[in-house]
C-alpha cells in the first residue's frame, strides 16, 4: 500500500494498493479523521507493508545523550538528501506517523518511509506542474501509467492520490531491488 498522508482532517490523506491485479485509489474525505481512515483501511486490506510519504523517525540527535552543538537538530540525513522539510517543521504530522507505524507494528505491518516527489523528479524530470496545476495530472498521470507495471481502475483525481500512487511505485520499486535508499539506516531511510 502506498500512502500520501495528510492533514488530520483535511481530507487529503490517500493511498494505492493492488487489488486483483489492478491499482485502486481510495481517499479521505474533509473533517474524516485521516487516522481512522488508514487504520480501517489498513485493517480491512491486510498489506503486508504500508510505503508512507511522512516523516517515521527523528533526527538522530533526539536518541543521543548529550546533546552537542554541531548536531543537526532540525533534519535527518535522508531529508538533507532529497530536500525534504523538517521532521520537526510538521511536528504534529509526524507525530502521527510514528503513532501510526507503531500501532501497524503491533498488528505485524511494516510501515517504511517514502517521499513521492523524488520519485517524481527521477521518472518525470522534463514535465513541469507537478503538484502546481491541475491541469497538468492528466498528463502526468499518463507518464506515470507507461512506469507502473499494471492498469489503474481509474485516473487519480488530485495530487493527493497521484503522490500515493508514487508512493505505491516507490514501494514496489523496493520489494524487487530497484529502489533509491537515502540517509542513514540509524537515523531513518526514505526509499524511493
Amino acid at each position: 500500500m502506498g500512502v500520501d498522508y495528510g492533514a488530520k482532517l483535511a481530507g487529503t490523506t490517500a493511498a494505492a494498493m493492488l487489488q486483483h491485479g489492478t491499482l485502486h485509489l481510495k481517499q479521505s474525505h474533509r473533517g474524516q479523521d485521516a487516522d481512522d481512515f488508514l487504520l480501517q483501511l489498513i485493517q480491512e486490506q491486510k498489506p503486508a507493508i504500508v510505503f508512507m510519504d511522512a516523516p517515521l523517525t527523528l533526527p538522530k540527535v533526539y536518541s543521543q545523550s548529550p546533546y552537542t552543538s554541531g548536531s543537526d537538530f532540525f533534519y535527518r540525513t535522508c531529508d538533507r538528501e532529497v530536500q525534504a522539510m523538517s521532521p520537526l517543521f510538521i511536528g504534529g504530522l509526524t507525530a502521527r506517523a510514528i503513532r501510526l507505524r507503531t500501532i501497524a507494528a503491533e498488528r505485524g505491518i511494516s510501515m517504511l518511509e517514502t517521499y513521492p516527489s523524488q520519485l517524481a523528479h527521477l521518472l518525470l524530470p522534463h514535465n513541469r506542474g507537478y503538484k502546481k496545476d491541475p491541469a497538468a495530472l492528466p498528463e502526468f498521470t499518463r507518464l506515470l501509467q507507461q512506469q507502473l507495471p499494471f492498469a489503474l481502475a481509474r485516473q487519480p483525481e488530485n495530487w493527493h492520490q497521484f503522490d500515493a500512487l508514487l508512493a505505491w511505485l516507490s514501494g514496489y520499486r523496493h520489494l524487487n531491488g530497484q529502489a533509491i535508499l537515502y540517509g542513514d539506516a540509524h537515523e531513518g531511510r526514505i526509499i524511493v
